[in-house]
């Protein structure tokens, strides 16, 4: 109970008869009144574990049951994330996506989260279904996702930059391929870092797909994965087709997932360790 004051004690203290009993049993009944929320809120809780207990649930299977839940939520199967390869980094971690990376392997290779993967590509297709397909270009050097790039700008009807960006083509209005867009989705900040700095200089957006090894600062939305593995930007390419047609309302007949990550005329140009265990993170 609280100390009184002491000018309340004193008032007490002079207090006699019928008002002191009184001041008296008001003390009693806020201690009572007290104890009393205290007991019900105990016999709540007890009822709450019989009840969890009755059903024979662990905390540890409830932990379970909302991790599967999660994972029921995913955009694909958590399995086809890992058959691709999409978790696996570089060894080399920048700092900006270190807060991304689940673990290290022992070879050093770092782990993206697979949960954190779906998440932002949630982020990602939201962003992208904002703009009208003819304003924005995807821009994709790396070879092992020229395939896969080809037929995200067939489904969606966003132009698309395989092999070779053509320099210019949104900073200098007196090319006669020039044309102002409002979003570049980079597939690679290194190999794409042209396209990448012609888009920042013309106070564009930029939506980038981050490995490990890739700086993101002054980029307005990031899709993180693997972006060296073909298996790997098909899964994305493919999620980001079918969000964006979802989205956007647009009809295209979208080959199935296996189609984006089979191997058929794909040359690699980087191959990756191949899975050896389960450190990735879910």
């Amino acid at each position: 109970m609280p100390r009184k004051k002491k000018s309340e004690v004193a008032e007490t203290e002079e207090l006699k008869g019928e008002e002191l009993a009184e001041v008296a049993e008001a003390e009693s009944l806020a201690t009572e009144s007290l104890d009393e929320k205290k007991k019900k809120l105990l016999e709540k809780a007890k009822k709450i574990a019989e009840k969890i207990s009755a059903e024979g649930v662990s905390s540890e299977e409830l932990k379970e049951k909302v991790k599967i839940k999660k994972r029921t939520d995913m955009l694909i199967p958590l399995e086809e994330y890992v058959k691709a390869g999409i978790y696996l980094g570089t060894r080399v971690v920048t700092p900006i996506m270190k807060q991304f990376v689940y673990r290290r392997r022992a070879d050093g290779l770092a782990i993206f989260n697979t949960d954190i993967i779906d998440e932002k590509l949630k982020e990602g297709i939201e962003y992208l279904s904002k703009f009208n397909p003819e304003d924005v270009i995807l821009v994709c050097r790396r070879q092992s996702g020229w395939r896969t790039a080809d037929m995200f700008s067939k489904l969606t009807g966003i132009k698309v930059f395989t092999k070779k960006y053509p320099a210019g083509i949104l900073t200098n209005t007196r090319l006669a391929d020039f044309f102002e867009n409002e979003l570049t989705i980079v597939t690679d900040s290194w190999l794409d870092k042209n396209a990448l700095s012609d888009t920042m200089n013309v106070h564009k957006k930029v939506l980038m797909i981050c490995d490990t090894n890739n700086f993101a600062q002054g980029v307005d939305k990031i899709v993180i994965g693997n972006n060296k593995s073909a298996k790997s930007l098909g899964v994305i390419f493919y999620l980001l087709a079918r969000g964006y047609c979802k989205a956007r309302g647009i009809e295209a007949d979208i080959p199935d997932l296996d189609w984006w990550t089979s191997e058929e005329d794909v040359e690699e140009v980087q191959e990756r360790p191949r899975r050896t265990d389960a450190e990735f993170g879910v």
